[in-house]
C-alpha cells in the first residue's frame, strides 16, 4: 500500500500500473477539499499524454496494484 501524505498531492505524479487509452503517467493538478475545507476528498489527475482529466477518491492512489509513485 501507498504511504500519501494529503497535503503534499498536489503536482505529485503518479504511473498507472495498467494503463488505459495509452494513458501512462499521470499528474495531480487539483486537489479538492470538503465542505470546512480541512480534508482532501479527491483528485483531478491529468494524463501528461493525453491531457485528459480523471477525477477520482485520493484514497485510491493508495492502491499499489493500480498506482505507482513517481513515473516509471
Amino acid at each position: 500500500m501507498n504511504r500519501i501524505n494529503p497535503e503534499k498531492l498536489l503536482q505529485s505524479k503518479w504511473t498507472a500500473v495498467t494503463p488505459r487509452n495509452r494513458e501512462r503517467h499521470f499528474i495531480v493538478t487539483r486537489v479538492i477539499r470538503d465542505d470546512q475545507d480541512e480534508h482532501v476528498v479527491e483528485v483531478v489527475l491529468q494524463a501528461v499524454l493525453t491531457h485528459r482529466d480523471h477525477v477520482l477518491g485520493w484514497h485510491e492512489l493508495k492502491q499499489d496494484d493500480v498506482w505507482q509513485m513517481g513515473w516509471k
